[in-house]
């Protein structure tokens, strides 16, 4: 049996939910063609030339660009498995990156051209299958699947998260929404309702 993650959120995602509800119209969000606008154009550091030895997903900001419209973010986020850790940490070493922060927080990293690097590590079953399912950015950048991020950001419970979520969904395809529905109903089976106001919240920003 696979094991659910604990839902520390849900109240305050709620919260979120219900204010939203009760101030929003039909198509009064950003015009379509904004909403359906993918790029890639801002930058990011080559990773598979410094971490070789382990595969990793890039996450967090950067991720949504390839499912809503991209927005100008300063940090890398990349998820790992937790038993790669030590393999990931050389490579970022052998590069000339520079650890931050505490010792005792491996995750924070320098990178040689001057990227704030967060490593996420995982040990749960969804964060191998993250690790092993990527997408690919336009130049060829393993980014987290959509179910996954959606999971992640469900996870993280920020309001800037909720609202990445209901704008990525928003546009989804109805194929693209079931296997995040699969994923959600898998490991944080309490927010499946939440999620459907989420899609919903977004096909509304769209009209």
């Amino acid at each position: 049996m696979t094991p659910k993650i604990p839902d520390l959120y849900a109240a305050r995602r709620r919260l979120f939910l219900n204010l939203v509800k009760k101030r929003v119209k039909p198509g009064t969000g950003s015009s379509l063609d904004f909403l359906d606008r993918r790029t890639w154009c801002n930058p990011v550091t080559p990773l598979k030339a410094i971490i070789k030895q382990a595969p990793f997903v890039i996450v967090g900001g950067v991720a949504t660009r390839l499912y809503m419209p991209e927005r100008m973010t300063l940090d890398l986020d990349i998820l790992i498995e937790s038993k790669d850790g030590v393999l990931v940490y050389q490579d970022l070493e052998k590069a000339g990156s520079e650890k931050k922060g505490e010792l005792s927080i491996p995750g924070k990293w320098k990178l040689p051209d001057g990227t704030s690097l967060d490593v996420l590590e995982v040990s749960h079953p969804w964060g191998s299958e993250a690790v092993k399912s990527p997408n690919y950015s336009p130049d060829g950048l393993p980014v987290i699947g959509l179910p996954y991020l959606v999971l992640m950001k469900l996870l993280a419970g920020r309001s800037q998260d909720l609202a990445d979520i209901s704008r990525m969904l928003g546009g989804a395809p109805e194929p693209s929404l079931e296997e995040v529905r699969k994923v959600i109903c898998q490991y944080l089976p309490s927010a499946m309702e939440d999620l459907e106001s989420l899609i919903v919240l977004g096909q509304l920003e769209r009209g």
